[in-house]
């Protein structure tokens, strides 16, 4: 009797995949996160190699969350609203919008202003998933597995950084645009049907006349009253604006102008940093109980953008060290490799920082949130998004302005300055 017992607990951790309705949410995650990280490395590079400005590869993540202040209503729906109708919802219209994506290439009308109304449309879709989704992990679960669902969501979203860039990178650079956006609206319509599987799932709260602007209101009061909570929603404002703009508008930019690589390149890089994100969330993930989640969070931004902050100052490094003296061709090809390899390397730690503050931030919310408030918290997680949409566009003119590794260096101290003034102010954090 006892043996059994002690395999079931070591094995804990893989055991929220007993729970059926987990699976799907999980794998409807997955699904998406493939699709949607595929989108934006083939969104990012065709505007990139039509237009040559940085500027605009930074605008159209900017567009992306031009929308996101919907994300405060978004969350009073999926507390109001079975979730998984809404995630359903978000997923067959999104792969509805990929399929308009092929249309108009085939056809030879697409433009880069199609790009940008597309992406638009997409993000305010995709306000409504990320309550809807995150809410749904924790409305699977017992109360006792929800932080191990949460790591393991992450690791679904990390699965799909790892997979999706690189192939997004071959795809497009082998069968062009709308070779793999097939693949992507593919991926989208999977993740539809995966949600639509699940089964036997409660209202979030039972249905309610007073109105969505009351619920919001509601929402905001509940997390005034919680430090913990405004606290991991501010830092998520603060990684959002500085990290985050780091491996999505920086990256293509850097791997054109610094490593001279093409879209195949690119993939690779994103490859890494997906690797990193993937290792560094399943190694959470496969912690039975996570504690001290506040230190370690504030940990794991500082990790992240200090790796930056080496990425971003590398790359000279690696040219002052190089053999620049003759005029071998050789000797710059052997340069551009070894910068190609330290970018790789650094890449995987900037995934795993990145990867283990999310596995903290999401772990935080869910288990302090009550049920009730759930979609609302993370909605305003959503919001915080919008941080993102700044800083993605302001890291875009940088870039163009300073260059690339200047704008990464800005990033990466902007992100260690701001989470260390965060640990002073919300001490409740820091206990947590």
């Amino acid at each position: 009797m006892k043996l059994p017992a002690a395999i079931n607990r070591r094995a804990s951790p893989l055991g929220v995949f007993r729970y059926r309705n987990f699976s799907l949410v999980w794998t409807s995650t997955t699904l998406l996160a493939i699709g949607t990280q595929m989108e934006a490395l083939v969104l990012s590079w065709f505007v990139l190699a039509e237009t040559g400005s940085s500027f605009l590869v930074g605008l159209t993540w900017t567009a992306r969350m031009s929308l996101n202040w919907m994300a405060l209503f978004a969350g009073a729906i999926a507390d109001r609203v079975p979730r998984d109708r809404i995630l359903a919802t978000v997923e067959f219209t999104m792969a509805t919008t990929g399929l308009l994506v092929v249309a108009l290439k085939w056809s030879g009308y697409l433009e880069v202003w199609h790009i940008f109304a597309i992406t638009v449309l997409v993000g305010m879709v995709r306000v409504f998933q990320m309550p809807s989704a995150q809410a749904l992990v924790a409305d699977t679960l017992p109360q006792e597995r929800i932080a191990n669902g949460a790591a393991f969501n992450t690791v679904g979203m990390n699965t799909g950084m790892l997979i999706g860039p690189l192939v997004g990178g071959l795809l497009f650079k082998f069968y062009g645009l709308e070779g793999a956006y097939t693949v992507v609206a593919s991926l989208y319509l999977l993740s539809g049907f995966a949600t639509l599987m699940i089964r036997g799932v409660e209202r979030a709260t039972p249905p309610s006349r007073e109105s969505v602007f009351t619920t919001v209101k509601e929402g905001l009061k509940y997390v005034k009253s919680e430090q913990v909570l405004w606290a991991t929603l501010l830092l998520a404002v603060i990684i959002e604006s500085s990290g985050w703009t780091f491996h999505t508008s920086l990256i293509p930019v850097f791997a054109e102008r610094v490593l001279e690589t093409d879209s195949a390149g690119l993939g690779w890089l994103m490859f890494a940093f997906g690797a990193g994100a993937f290792s560094g969330s399943l190694g959470l993930a496969m912690v039975r109980n996570l504690r001290h989640v506040g230190k370690l969070m504030i940990l794991a931004v500082v990790v992240w953008h200090s790796a930056i902050l080496v990425f971003a100052n590398a790359q000279p490094f690696c040219i002052c060290f190089g053999d620049s003296s003759g005029d071998s061709q050789f000797a710059w090809l052997a340069l551009d490799a070894t910068r190609f390899r330290i970018s790789l390397v650094l890449l995987v730690v900037i995934g795993g920082g990145w990867a283990s503050t999310q596995v903290f931030l999401l772990s935080t919310l869910l288990r302090t949130t009550q049920s009730a408030y759930r979609g609302r918290v993370i909605s305003l997680r959503a919001l915080a998004i919008y941080a993102f949409a700044l800083g993605s566009m302001s890291s875009g003119a940088m870039a163009g302005f300073w260059g690339v590794p200047r704008a990464a260096t800005v990033v990466g101290i902007m992100g260690i300055t701001l989470v260390l003034l965060l640990a002073l102010i919300a001490p409740k954090l820091r206990r947590l």
